[in-house]
């Protein structure tokens, strides 16, 4: 809790206390207290994210940069963390998923599903995106829950990998989730050549500008 934020909540109760009743004070002012908490778990939560994803990308084992990149990487670069962009949707599963061959940056067609769409609104506009399922790897333990959601918007080629980027997330008990796009990543082919990338298709391209996740590589 910040300074500002002591000296806000100060000034709102001294009004309050001449306005309303005790009770509504005391509610409205827990009401406050949780939203700033649950503020602040959110961005910790985006901070451990990132720190997560540049210890890998400093991990011989497991980074996707060229032996060159690699001696000169320090850390990726991000737009500001934006709740702006962490938005509750309803994800609506098909009955009948469709099957089919993904396109990708190389001759490899992996087999995907249509596992269902994410259906959400940024700044009062509706939007949807498809969510695929990979039918090889569901069968890996591990991985049989996971789902798949490439996008493309209108920051990419400037700000952003012109290939577009990715969103990943596990099959949810429920038709209400979270998507965070401030954990939007790169698919690794926006690192090096040598890797084999599913392609965005065309229903998954967003007409807005996300200015949230990993930017652009260089």
């Amino acid at each position: 809790m910040t300074l500002l934020n002591i000296l806000y909540i100060t000034l709102l109760l001294d009004y309050l206390r001449m306005s309303m009743k005790p009770f509504y004070v005391l509610f409205i002012l827990i009401a406050f207290w949780s939203t700033a908490v649950s503020s602040q778990n959110v961005k910790k939560e985006n901070k451990a994210y990132r720190k997560k994803l540049n210890k890998a990308f400093k991990d011989p084992t497991e980074s996707p940069l060229t032996k060159e990149d690699f001696k000169l990487f320090k850390k990726l670069v991000f737009f500001p963390f934006d709740e702006a962009y962490k938005v509750p949707a309803t994800l609506v599963v098909n009955t009948l998923p469709q099957f089919f061959k993904m396109p990708t940056t190389t001759s490899r067609m992996p087999i995907y599903s249509t596992y269902g769409r994410l259906v959400f609104t940024i700044s009062g506009v509706e939007y949807s995106l498809q969510v695929y399922q990979n039918q090889d790897l569901k069968n890996k333990s591990g991985y049989e829950d996971y789902l798949f959601v490439p996008f493309t918007d209108i920051t990419n080629g400037e700000d952003t990998y012109e290939g577009g980027r990715y969103l990943d997330f596990r099959i949810p008990k429920t038709e209400e989730v979270i998507i965070d796009f401030n954990k939007a990543y790169n698919p690794y082919c926006a690192y090096s050549d040598r890797y084999s990338c599913p392609k965005v298709p065309i229903i998954n391209n967003l007409p807005i500008r996300i200015t949230a996740g990993v930017k652009k590589w260089r």
